[in-house]
Formats: structure tokens, sequence, C-alpha cells
């Protein structure tokens, strides 16, 4: 499915490429032909490193299925939590350690409303 997904996106990346190629009915010169190829070329590698880089996240990010631990989750990792900022990060781990994730109300580190948007994607190990 992964294959298959970039697959797909690098096939979409490359679609203008191709309709410019196909779409131009003056002759050009080499030079010409160069400069359009190095020039799409150049686009289809940035938007090829967006690509790559949306399916790094999307693969590294806490869900449900890979909840984050509170207690040893890095900063990085909280903040990339649904809703969670820099300032709620540092909280959390200024709360350490916990013996359950309800411990993130408790201990009023975290608003009911910030608790439900991360709740699924949270554990703590013992």
């Amino acid at each position: 499915m992964q294959v298959r997904t970039i697959f797909l996106a690098l096939l979409i990346s490359a679609l203008p490429v191709c309709f410019t190629a196909c779409t131009n009915s003056q002759p050009q010169s080499p030079d010409q032909i160069r400069q359009q190829t190095a020039a799409a070329t150049a686009q289809l590698k940035d938007s090829t490193k967006a690509v790559a880089e949306g399916i790094k996240d999307g693969l590294t990010r806490p869900s449900p299925d890979k909840p984050v631990d509170l207690n040893t989750a890095s900063k990085a990792q909280l903040v990339s939590l649904p809703g969670m900022d820099s300032a709620s990060a540092d909280r959390v781990i200024a709360g350490r350690p916990y013996a359950s994730e309800h411990e993130l109300l408790e201990k009023h580190i975290l608003s009911r409303d910030e608790y439900n948007k991360i709740a699924d994607s949270i554990t703590v190990r013992k």
C-alpha cells in the first residue's frame, strides 16, 4: 500500500512535465529543450521531496495504533500531537512521571479540550 501511494504521488507530480512537453507545437532548439527539461526536473525534485516528507510524517505521526508514551516522549514527539504546542509539551515533560494518562487532567497540565484531542494517541507504559 505504501509503495502504491508513493508511486501515485510521483506520477501525479510528473504530470506537469508531460503536459508541457506534449502541448508545445513549435520546433525548439536543443538548448531550449535542455533548459525546459532542467526546469521541469527541478520542479519535480521539489515535489518529490515534499511527497516523501509528507509520507514520512504520516508514518511517524502518533496514532491510536502507535501511541506516544508520556513518560518517555521527546518534546518533538509531544508537539506532533494534535493541538499540542511547545508550552504544553514543556508542561507535560515537567509533570513527569505519570501513572496514567488521566493525570494530565488531575495535575491540571492540560485542559479537558486539549486532553480530548490527544487522548487516543497517548499512553503511559509502566
